[in-house]
């Protein structure tokens, strides 16, 4: 797999994910996620930068081999509602979207086994850059 880009949290994002994680059977996703949060820098919720997915932001983003560009809010699994613009973070893609920064791309496998490419287009809304840390 290619190396992987880096991420940065924020350190309310971290001790929430924690808590899911603790809480979760273990499988494949929960170790990516894990493996993921083990390699982020991590900020205060204040010094996130406005360009990195954070949990509860609505992001734009591209699959290489697909023309088609999804727009998807990042969620905890709790906040699933079987609405299409959400992703749970405990979804192989939704872990590889956490940390990310517009313009970054990551490797991750897939639902299929197959590797997706993910490119971050925009950020829509992003928690931090709002003022809101309650969720």
């Amino acid at each position: 797999m290619a190396q992987l880009p880096p991420i940065t949290v924020s350190t309310l994002d971290l001790a929430r994910l924690e808590a899911l994680l603790e809480k979760q059977p273990d499988s494949d996703a929960v170790r990516r996620l894990e493996d993921e949060l083990d390699r982020a820098n991590v900020v205060g919720p204040t010094e996130v930068p406005d360009n990195i997915v954070t949990m509860n932001s609505t992001i734009t983003f591209t699959m290489a081999g697909s023309k088609e560009t999804f727009t998807k809010t990042l969620c905890y699994p709790r906040d699933m509602d079987g609405a299409k613009e959400k992703i749970s973070v405990l979804a192989p893609i939704g872990a590889a979207l956490i940390g990310l920064a517009i313009g970054q791309s990551i490797q991750w496998p897939g639902p299929n086994g197959k590797t997706l490419q993910v490119t971050i287009t925009s950020i829509d809304y992003q928690p931090e850059r709002a003022g809101d840390y309650r969720s």
